[in-house]
């Protein structure tokens, strides 16, 4: 069922930013970041799929999907920003 895909890995980015707080290491940290940024790209393809499929209207994705793509340049930012310290 594509709702069910899109709720767990839409919530599995606020999930992994709450643990990357508490990371063991910088790389822990780094590392559960990068698997945030790769859930909300799945979460954006996973939009893309309930749009094209007229699951979802055109304002309802146009919203989330901006949504998905401020979380995705903020942990880019957030990554490299660790990366380089």
């Amino acid at each position: 069922m594509l709702s069910k895909q899109i709720v767990r890995s839409g919530t599995a980015i606020g999930a992994l930013i709450m643990e990357s707080e508490y990371g063991s290491s910088k790389k822990d940290f780094t590392g559960k970041l990068t698997i945030s940024l790769k859930e909300a790209n799945e979460t954006r393809y996973w939009l893309r799929l309930l749009h094209k499929t007229d699951y979802l209207q055109t304002k309802m994705f146009n919203s989330l999907n901006n949504d998905c793509i401020e979380l995705v340049k903020m942990l880019t930012a957030s990554i490299k920003t660790s990366k380089s310290r």
